[in-house]
């Protein structure tokens, strides 16, 4: 017997061991004889799914630090005529530098406490973290550069902690489930194919991708993937000259990305951790073209940073700085709260559909998915807690398909990525030092696999078809996933609304052509409105908090629903290895 079947015999022993435990019952492993075990999760598939999760999403730490700091955090700028905003003032710029290393340790905090507790208690292979997009809102539109905004850092960190409590009671009192349920089902399809093309355009950009696009004048995008130097310093284009001349975006290209590619065809395990652990190997040394930390300030800053390795920045200048006296700006606080509200609504729960609906825990009945209500609960908790750490809010993060894709089923997985955010509360220097482009090519990975269910959605159907089209269009266009979803959702109540008064005008005479083919749209989704603890509650039973199958059935939403539905999705099996499957018509298993 060799060793690598030796290693393997032992691998296979430990993950029958752990499933024939009480972690394997908690977490429905296979084989663990749990009436919902979910077929294909194996115990160490789980732990490297979570470090894959782990590692496409690290680039977090250093991309929300940086960009959330921007706003100046609690520093005083003295606003001098001949430095407004305090771009040279030292005294100032010291103190945005400890904001930002406050919010280092505030980010990986926040990420490994909201992500441990959505694998433990929502048993989801979810990630959370600040989300991209709305805390460039909350930068450069709420508090502005520096503080030169409508609203101050401190309150707008009121609006977000105000947002998350406000989150907890629309989860309690079943509405946000209800919302994800009642959207129609091309929309739905549309937000995954959307969110797909919006995580492979983030992996084209600068800041968190390999660089090969950048925003201009003449056109919305072009061709990037110059070196920075040469990039012009108002549109950040590249002369025609020097683009695709940066090789780092080449070393994005083929080790971040095709080389990933090619191990992922020959079905290794663990390829996403291994291109994204190479790249970053080949781009710390300081002496090549290739390097993250060039002989400039910039670079010898994170090349100090760098080079500390083990250490703990305390958080000094952001934990608990709220500022519930809304001041001078009452209408600017209460629209950055409704702008927050309704963004996070949207973004967070198209991602957690998408991602239950990528991993095969969707319930094609009742449009719900098992530990619905505790995950958005988990969500809504993490954004209180985030506001006091300082932070923009937090949500469901798109990178958690690199894990699924890796074979994550469990909340094992989860845990296994918070736990590596808790490590990289003291490895800081390492994990922020992760480049954008050694991820760059794993999330254009991903969006491609997430394509598939382009396949599912009624083109032939204009009022179906329209709205998926535009919902998922309007994604990476806008760099916003919810206004991708307001936009599908306006499409589609416009395109299908005025058919339907015609219909009724006209005593069901004129109808669209092709109407009789599309999936029929109600409100009045399976399940109701109110969550089934609150029915059981209405019926005087005293243990309201347990489900009661004869009434609820499997329709109930939040914890109780979709409680078999791993179980109820046909076709649900020959997951070997973690490798994606496809299963019933509508689900795609990663």
């Amino acid at each position: 017997m060799g060793f690598g079947e030796t290693v393997d015999n032992a691998f296979h022993r430990i993950n029958v061991a752990v499933a024939k435990s009480f972690i394997g019952r908690r977490f429905q492993l296979e084989g663990s004889g749990h009436k919902s075990e979910r077929k294909g999760s194996l115990f160490f598939t789980e732990i490297r799914a979570g470090l894959a999760t782990f590692f496409a999403m690290a680039y977090i730490i250093s991309v929300n630090s940086n960009m959330v700091s921007q706003t100046g955090g609690t520093c005083v700028c003295p606003g001098l005529a001949e430095d407004p905003v305090c771009d040279v003032d030292p005294a100032y710029l010291q103190c945005v530098q400890e904001v930002q290393r406050d919010l280092v340790t505030a980010t990986a905090a926040i990420a490994a406490l909201s992500t441990v507790c959505m694998g433990l208690f929502a048993n989801l292979p979810i990630a959370l973290a600040p989300g991209l997009g709305v805390n460039a809102y909350f930068t450069y539109t709420v508090v502005g550069y520096h503080g030169t905004g409508p609203v101050p850092y401190r309150t707008a960190l009121t609006a977000v902690f105000v947002e998350g409590f406000v989150f907890v009671a629309l989860t309690i009192l079943g509405l946000r489930q209800w919302l994800a349920r009642s959207v129609p089902s091309c929309i739905k399809l549309a937000t995954g194919v959307g969110i797909g093309l919006y995580l492979a355009l983030i992996g084209c950009t600068y800041d968190s991708g390999i660089g090969i696009t950048v925003g201009a004048q003449s056109t919305p995008l072009e061709l990037a993937g110059c070196h920075p130097s040469m990039r012009d310093v108002d549109t950040g284009a590249c002369p025609n000259s020097d683009k695709l001349r940066n090789p780092t975006t080449w070393l994005g290209i083929f080790t971040g990305g095709i080389l990933i590619a090619i191990l992922m065809m020959y079905r290794v395990k663990g390829a996403i951790i291994y291109g994204i652990a190479l790249t970053s190997i080949i781009s710390w040394p300081r002496t090549t073209n290739l390097t993250y930390f060039p002989y400039t300030d910039l670079g010898n800053s994170s090349f100090d940073f760098f080079k500390k390795v083990v250490t703990f920045h305390p958080i000094k200048h952001t934990l608990n700085v709220l500022d519930f006296s809304l001041g001078d700006a009452p209408g600017s606080f209460g629209l950055a709260f409704i702008t927050f509200l309704y963004v996070d609504i949207f973004d967070c729960t198209g991602t957690l559909y998408s991602m239950a609906r990528y991993a095969g825990f969707l319930d094609k009945r009742t449009q719900d998915f098992e530990g619905s209500a505790t995950a958005y609960l988990v969500d809504a908790f993490s954004i209180v807690i985030g506001s006091l750490f300082g932070l923009s809010p937090v949500t469901a993060f798109i990178e958690s398909g690199a894990g699924i894709q890796e074979g994550g089923r469990t909340g094992l997985t989860a845990i296994t990525t918070g736990l590596c955010f808790f490590i990289a509360i003291f490895f800081a220097p390492i994990f922020a030092s992760i480049p954008p482009w050694a991820t760059g090519g794993t999330l254009i990975l991903i969006g491609s696999m997430m394509m598939k269910a382009v396949l599912e959605i009624n083109w032939m159907y204009p009022g179906d078809a329209i709205p998926a089209f535009i919902t998922l269009m309007v994604m990476p266009f806008t760099y916003s996933i919810a206004y991708g979803l307001i936009a599908g959702i306006c499409t589609y109540i416009l395109l299908n609304g005025v058919p339907f008064i015609i219909e009724k005008a006209t005593g069901g005479r004129i109808i669209p052509y092709g109407k009789a083919d599309s999936e029929a749209w109600t409100y009045k989704v399976e399940g109701g409105l109110l969550p089934p603890w609150i029915r059981r509650l209405a019926r005087g039973k005293k243990d309201f908090w347990r489900a009661d199958a004869e009434l609820d059935g499997v329709a109930s939403n939040g914890s109780d629903s979709g409680r078999n539905s791993s179980q109820e999705v046909a076709g649900l099996e020959g997951i070997v290895e973690g490798r994606a499957k496809t299963v019933e018509k509508g689900a795609v298993v990663a």
